[in-house]
């Protein structure tokens, strides 16, 4: 809702309108009903799609608001990418310890997300990884309660939440990403012309460039919530500089790799996925469609 609130506040000022003239329209997802199992266990990121799809498909909405990083890399063709806001903060914060390294020996970590988990037992193996779902509220209580020593969340959205002083940001040069982690992105109906043009006024260029780069290399990898994939893109000139690495779940294998493309080059984060799965040990291949099939 923060997020909605955001879009709303933007395209109002965009306009010059009231931005009482844009409803919000609140819609409950799979993924927020069901608190109890990770996403890849229940139906993925389509958890956090599928209700407000129908509701954009049926015409009962204009526009739907959605965290980039949930949707899933292939969306239907009825759906265009309207506008993509500017990104937000894209680390993830460690609340609990200090540091990675500042984690007790035998840590109980909380996270339901398959990339924090490989990370996180990549550089500290004698962790333990327990599943941690809901709401900042809701992480914040269990871990509170004694569930876990530590957790994870997203420093865009305890920032959209005015929770800023929570935990200790991890150096996304270290600790990369998720794809497409902090930017909200809408989406409306491609043959929708007039809502198109609506929230074109607020569309971010930079913004955009990263996270379609980010879903890109998504699509070339052919991954799903239940790769560990991580990668943090930024601007140098014309051009993209996209650093990923993909591991395995356990995080005892990983792989890594960085590539320089011009910004518009769809090709770019392509070429650099098809050179992380070529380089990729098995325990990490067999978790990307895109990897290439084993020889007989």
């Amino acid at each position: 809702m923060a997020q909605a609130h955001e879009a709303q506040a933007l395209l109002a000022r965009a306009h010059g309108i009231d931005p009482a003239h844009i409803e919000i329209v609140a819609v409950t997802a799979s993924g927020d009903r069901i608190q109890d199992r990770a996403l890849a266990e229940i139906g993925g990121k389509a958890l956090w799609t599928k209700e407000l799809d129908a509701w954009l498909a049926a015409g009962e909405i204009d526009f739907s608001v959605h965290s980039a990083k949930d949707v899933e890399t292939i969306r239907p063709e009825a759906f265009a990418i309207g506008a993509i806001l500017p990104r937000e903060d894209v680390r993830d914060v460690l609340v609990g310890a200090a540091s990675i390294a500042a984690l007790p020996p035998g840590a109980v970590v909380g996270t339901s997300a398959p990339r924090r988990a490989a990370q996180l037992l990549h550089a500290r193996p004698d962790c333990r990884v327990i599943t941690f779902r809901g709401n900042v509220a809701t992480r914040l209580a269990k871990l509170a309660a004694g569930e876990a020593d530590a957790t994870f969340l997203a420093a865009a959205g305890l920032n959209r939440l005015g929770e800023t002083g929570t935990g200790h940001p991890l150096d996304a040069e270290d600790w990369l990403p998720a794809p497409a982690q902090a930017a909200i992105m809408i989406e409306c109906r491609v043959d929708d012309e007039t809502t198109r043009a609506f929230l074109g006024a607020v569309d971010h260029a930079p913004s955009r460039m990263q996270v379609l780069a980010e879903r890109a290399l998504l699509a070339g990898l052919g991954g799903n919530c239940h790769s560990p994939i991580a990668v943090l893109t930024r601007h140098e000139g014309a051009n993209l500089v996209m650093r990923a690495a993909l591991y395995s779940p356990d995080g005892a294998e990983h792989v890594t790799g960085e590539a320089r493309f011009l910004a518009d080059d769809a090709q770019g984060p392509l070429d650099l996925a098809a050179d992380l799965l070529a380089r990729a040990v098995p325990a990490i291949a067999v978790h990307f469609a895109g990897a290439p099939a084993p020889e007989e």
